[in-house]
């Protein structure tokens, strides 16, 4: 018995096409985009453009002779104030422009220091190696500019020698106030012992460094030795030249 031949025929498929992912295509001409928060070269698409360079002002032309002018400079065209009218565009080289705004972004970031507190934590029980590790933390984080929290954590009956905490607190400040000054105190919370530390300005040290020069021994002028001589003479004047007093006649 021969068997029936089945034949698929091909089918259409309604399905909708997916659409384009955001992926750069490896075929495609289109130019990749070096950094998406500015335009430059074909992706400028506007009438006129003002044109600069590092001398100052080119000119007002349309981006077709701004792109003419760059190719001739081996450079690129980049759009740096898009919202003034005509926008400004200048030619430079793309990687001159980046290092220069990663410059000004690492200045800013410098020149905006927040100060944080720092929080560092003894047990009355601490040996020396600990706390002078810590300390060496503790004066790194001042010299950066932060603030630095010093706790003693008690445990159990500990609580009983706070002395103990009172003398860690003291030693920690016998060796760190020639960089810092002290915000708050000794201060007991529950089982929590604390004393906070901050940086040491520089008019204060100045103010300290001036009053040292005026404590200084200075010699002494000609007036002064003057002065002193007749302190001395009316000191030691003789009692005749003091009027005694007179007699009343009966």
């Amino acid at each position: 018995m021969a068997k029936k031949q089945i034949v698929l025929s091909p089918t259409t498929s309604t399905a909708t096409p997916k659409p384009p992912s955001g992926r750069q295509n490896r075929f495609s001409r289109e130019m990749p985009v070096k950094n998406a928060g500015i335009r430059m070269n074909e992706q400028i698409r506007v009438p006129q453009i003002r044109v600069v360079d590092e001398e100052g002002v080119v000119g007002v032309m349309t981006p077709q002779e701004a792109m003419k002018l760059a190719r001739e400079r081996g450079v690129d065209l980049l759009e740096i104030a898009p919202n003034a009218v005509p926008p400004v565009c200048k030619l430079m080289e793309f990687g001159k422009y980046r290092y220069e705004q990663q410059k000004r972004e690492k200045i800013t970031k410098a020149s905006s220091h927040k100060q944080l507190i720092k929080e560092l934590r003894y047990h009355p029980s601490t040996d020396t190696h600990d706390f002078e590790f810590k300390l060496r933390h503790a004066r790194e984080w001042i010299a950066e500019g932060h603030k630095v929290k010093v706790s003693v954590q008690f445990k159990g009956r500990e609580i009983a020698y706070k002395e103990h905490g009172v003398e860690l607190l003291k030693k920690f400040e016998e060796r760190i106030i020639d960089v810092a000054k002290i915000d708050s105190n000794i201060s007991l919370m529950g089982k929590l012992m604390t004393m906070m530390f901050s940086p040491r300005g520089k008019g204060k040290k100045e103010d300290e460094n001036s009053m040292e020069r005026i404590e200084l021994p200075k010699g002494k002028s000609e007036f002064g030795e003057k002065l002193e001589a007749m302190t001395l003479q009316k000191k030691n004047k003789p009692a005749e030249d003091v009027a005694a007093p007179t007699e009343v006649p009966s």
